[in-house]
């Protein structure tokens, strides 16, 4: 409660602020009675329902989601540009025949139909490190913000405007196209969903990549090696999930989380190191770590960071080396520890295939072609947010940004504008033109629509 509230007389408070008081516990009643009993559920409710005309940050058109869905686009979030290796498999899936959905490509892409809205929340990024700084309930908040995004209308429409506009269309299904956002955030925006009364679809990349590793490990049998971030594997999603979609509690799962790949692959300027060396490390990391506990040879690998199919060639060739390393005294250390035949389980792919059966289970599925193209967005800091702290690229300084704390819904130190190709950094823009081609086609055709309708986007 503000100075000022504290300050006005008893008749000035009962008049001003004791409806309020009572409209909170009356949010917080209804969310808990929808099943919301965490605070960061219940936070995130009492926002949602304080704000219906989505006019505040994090919040969204109540209204929106009272009528039919279908026509609405599909949502797909990450931390950063790594989602849209989910998004490429996506717009790539053609695994049933459109006219009968039964299996079996038909040269279609199963979502031809479909338009999408991509997020991507740079400016907040790497969400694997918020936990290892006892940070988790804001990295959660995160989470159920860039849901509310989606969900809702607002954006700004350059990093310099005086304020939001309402011109985004809400969305019909979720795709959480970051393994530690899925592994975080997926029950809470289930939850949350489910509070705000929107019948909204809500997958995740963990789920779906144990499951596609299940049905296509065919013969292997050697220990399975996830290479994640470092908040993905404190939290043991793949593990549990794993061990649940094989129905073998002795499956040996090893985990590495990276402090720096994601990062790097971004083009993030504070990480000196380059990509090839960082995966030389994590590589040769969990292989010492191997060497002291033996077991059975790595066939399987899981890229559980999205960013990380952009360079898996670079997991194989380092696998590969370290297989065949021989040390001076002619030892090859390793060479029991790499199975000759890697093989790499991509949860995007998998992820699109949860998605096409959630959409058909809730008949959501557009009817006729959607027009206007998809949405991208990206999210930067707000540098007229009062107290902000930059750092010299102009993004959040390292402390302040790990130093916030949870429960201010309508902090706005970081704004989402249209993510356009020069807003990606060299590198990252190099990796999705050569490896993402349909997904750069999008971009760069949604770049032109942003800038004819809002004119400069910087």
């Amino acid at each position: 409660m503000s100075a000022m509230a504290l300050t006005k007389s008893p008749v000035q408070f009962s008049k001003f602020v004791f409806p309020r008081l009572i409209a909170f516990a009356a949010f917080a009643w209804l969310a808990t009675a929808a099943g919301a009993s965490d605070a960061v559920i219940v936070r995130a409710t009492v926002h949602a329902h304080a704000f219906p005309a989505g006019d505040a940050p994090n919040s969204f058109v109540a209204a929106d989601y009272q009528g039919n869905l279908r026509d609405l686009p599909i949502g797909v979030f990450d931390s950063g540009v790594g989602g849209l290796t989910v998004f490429e498999a996506i717009k790539n899936f053609d695994v049933f025949n459109n006219h009968t959905g039964q299996p079996g490509a038909d040269g279609v892409p199963d979502f031809a139909n479909e338009n999408f809205i991509y997020l991507g929340d740079q400016a907040n990024m790497p969400y694997g490190n918020y936990p290892a700084v006892q940070k988790t309930d804001f990295l959660r908040e995160l989470i159920l913000r860039d849901a509310a995004f989606l969900l809702g209308r607002r954006f700004w429409r350059a990093a310099d405007e005086t304020g939001a506009v309402m011109t985004k269309p809400p969305v019909k299904a979720i795709v959480i196209a970051c393994n530690t956002a899925t592994a975080y955030g997926l029950d809470d925006i289930r939850a949350a969903a489910k509070a705000w009364g929107v019948p909204v679809i809500t997958v995740g990349v963990v789920e779906a990549g144990a499951r596609g590793l299940a049905e296509t490990r065919g013969d292997h049998t050697g220990t399975i090696a996830v290479f994640a971030t470092v908040g993905t594997c404190a939290s043991n999603a793949y593990p549990r999930a794993i061990t649940r979609a094989l129905g073998d509690n002795t499956a040996n799962v090893w985990q590495r989380g990276s402090v720096t790949l994601a990062a790097a692959i971004e083009g993030d300027a504070s990480v000196k190191e380059s990509v090839p060396d960082i995966v030389n490390f994590e590589v040769r990391s969990l292989l010492d770590e191997r060497v002291a506990h033996g077991g059975k040879a790595i066939d399987t690998i899981v890229l559980g960071c999205t960013h990380y199919p952009l360079v898996e060639q670079d997991f194989l060739t380092v696998l590969a080396q370290w297989r065949n390393y021989t040390a001076a005294d002619g030892q090859q250390p390793y060479a029991d520890l790499v199975a000759e035949k890697i093989h790499v389980v991509d949860p995007a792919k998998w992820t699109a295939q949860d998605l096409w059966r959630s959409l058909t289970q809730s008949d959501l599925w557009r009817s006729t072609p959607a027009v206007g193209g998809d949405q991208f967005y990206i999210s930067v800091a707000n540098p007229q947010w009062p107290g902000v702290q930059l750092d010299a690229d102009g993004g959040l300084d390292r402390a302040y940004k790990y130093g916030r704390e949870a429960g201010e819904l309508t902090r706005e130190d970081t704004i989402v504008v249209p993510l356009t190709p020069d807003r990606l950094p060299a590198s990252s823009a190099k990796l999705v033109r050569e490896h993402l081609p349909k997904t750069w086609a999008s971009l760069v055709e949604a770049s032109k629509i942003a800038k004819t309708a809002y004119g400069s986007t910087h």
